[in-house]
């Protein structure tokens, strides 16, 4: 069974950073796209960031949300597993569940439909 489990959220300071990290198990996810969503309070899930691999570059690629690109950084190290995401310019909007999610299939990387596998999601609280 594929599970993908956040950690790093909490309660920030307005202007301060965040650091999330996904951690997969399961099944190595070299080849499949991973990306950060975040639902805000009483809104629908919003993309943040995702990376994908190009078979034919043999590189990843990093895709950001148009309103956050200057102040995300996505990472992911598939010899751990793992997935990174950093925000700096931490605003009060930017509180959200942050949730890691994992697809194997095509479709578009910006919607959530588009993924097959979610973690339970992170709390991160950002006061003014």
């Amino acid at each position: 069974q594929v599970q993908l489990v956040e950690s790093g959220g909490g309660l920030v300071q307005a202007g301060g950073s965040l650091n999330l990290s996904c951690a997969a198990s399961g099944r190595t996810f070299s080849t499949y796209a991973m990306g950060w969503f975040r639902q805000p309070p009483g809104k629908e899930r919003q993309f943040v960031a995702s990376t994908l691999w190009s078979a034919t570059d043999k590189m990843y690629y990093a895709y950001l949300s148009d309103s956050l690109r200057d102040r995300v950084t996505i990472s992911r190290d598939d010899a751990k597993n793992t997935m990174s995401l950093r925000m700096n310019g931490l605003k009060p909007e930017d509180t959200a569940v942050y949730y890691c999610a994992a697809r194997t299939g095509g479709g578009p990387l910006r919607q959530p439909d588009s993924y097959d596998y979610w973690g339970q999601g992170t709390q991160v609280t950002v006061s003014s």
